[in-house]
């Protein structure tokens, strides 16, 4: 197992200061943070199979549209081929829907929201 960075330590071997979380949105970089946040959380269960994140218990299905399936399997290879790990489109989708979901507030809601009426 990998150990953690701890940000402090290095932060004061720096002569810096931490300012707060800095998060990509897409792109290369996009791309290499989840496949971190896919390493950092999928484990094999204890008896044996897939990788996965062991926090998840609850099940739903979920529609998509063919697109968004294909956009999903086209990123699930380059995150699979970045964490070193086999992922699922699907599995790849509910960390997108938990990272948006973390970052969205109130007032993002609302705006989406608005924006989809009209």
């Amino acid at each position: 197992m990998k150990p953690t960075l701890n940000m402090d330590k290095i932060a004061k071997g720096l002569k810096a200061e931490r300012m707060g979380c800095v998060t990509a949105k897409s792109g290369y970089f996009g791309a290499h943070q989840v496949a971190a946040e896919v390493q950092a959380r999928f484990r094999p269960p204890t008896s044996g199979g897939r990788s996965t994140d062991p926090s998840w218990t609850e099940r739903r299905l979920v529609a998509f549209t063919p697109k968004t399936l294909a956009k999903l399997e086209e990123l699930t290879v380059q995150v699979g081929l970045m964490a070193n790990l086999k992922v699922e489109p699907l599995q790849l989708a509910a960390i997108l829907v938990e990272v948006a979901a973390e970052q969205m507030g109130k007032e993002e809601a609302e705006r989406l929201v608005k924006t989809h009426q009209s």
